[in-house]
């Protein structure tokens, strides 16, 4: 209890409480004035340094599967952290050997992996309006966003945080100013953000493949079929020597920016 005076005569007593100390063992709700600083600390570190911080800040977090670097993603945070989350998107409309790959990984790392399926009564009445190849002719955005990003949008409405495969050099256009860590705008909902990591964001390529031969990590049987950037089958071709790895994705559509809405906050209007 303590007693306020005014020009000497005691006035009134006013109860005090013991201050609040958070521990710091427990993590806090992260708030988008905290990332700032966590930008600053993971600049330009290597993945396991980013990957270590990520699992250690965040429980409710969840690494994105479906391509090889997702996998190097799973072979480190499993030697990091045995109970991470795992998911990938079943579109329907996967190749024959995207489906193996994906029980190869179930198989070797014995995780569960959480397959994440459109909506169907939205699926049906597309495919019924417009049948199944509609994307030749009007672009992939609207297959992609039912197929996609429907889907996604549930799963990070339960998570805190993801984990994601990204890398500056998939695309000179859309992915060079892509940060370690950042506040998820396009999936972040009012009063709580998601944090998006990207530990491989200065990785290459041919650091990927390096990890992969040497951990023997599993891959997508196609990539020896001149595959790099793997999708659904019908929006999915190999590409020629030298070409970039993202002209065999959506090649009839015009423009370099391509995205299928996973990571639109990628892509900046002019």
């Amino acid at each position: 209890m303590t007693w306020v005076r005014f020009q000497g005569t005691r006035l009134a007593c006013i109860p005090t409480y013991p201050t609040k100390i958070h521990n710091p063992s427990i993590p806090r709700p992260m708030t988008p004035f905290d990332i700032l600083p966590l930008q600053a600390e993971l600049a330009d570190k290597n993945p396991r340094t980013i990957l270590k911080k990520a699992l250690a800040q965040f429980d409710n977090i969840a690494i994105s599967f479906s391509g090889a670097e997702d996998v190097v993603l799973i072979d480190m945070a499993l030697a990091i952290r045995k109970d991470i989350q795992v998911f990938s998107l079943d579109t329907g409309r996967l190749h024959p050997e995207t489906y193996r790959f994906i029980e190869k990984v179930r198989k070797h790392y014995q995780i569960d992996i959480e397959l994440l399926t459109p909506n169907r009564d939205e699926l049906d009445s597309f495919v019924k309006a417009k049948g199944l190849f509609s994307f030749y002719e009007d672009g992939h955005q609207e297959c992609c966003g039912i197929r996609k990003v429907e889907p996604l949008k549930r799963k990070l409405a339960h998570v805190d945080a993801w984990i994601t495969g990204q890398r500056k050099d998939q695309s000179l256009d859309t992915r060079q100013t892509i940060p370690e860590v950042q506040v998820d705008s396009a999936f972040s909902s009012p009063g709580q953000p998601l944090i998006k990591f990207n530990p491989l964001i200065n990785w290459t390529s041919a650091q990927v493949w390096d990890y992969i031969e040497a951990y023997q990590v599993p891959y997508n049987d196609l990539h020896q079929h001149g595959f790099i950037s793997i999708g659904c089958e019908p929006c999915t071709r190999p590409v020629l020597p030298n070409q970039h790895e993202r002209a065999g994705r959506w090649w009839w559509e015009a423009g370099a920016k391509k995205e299928c809405g996973l990571h639109a906050g990628n892509i900046k209007e002019n």
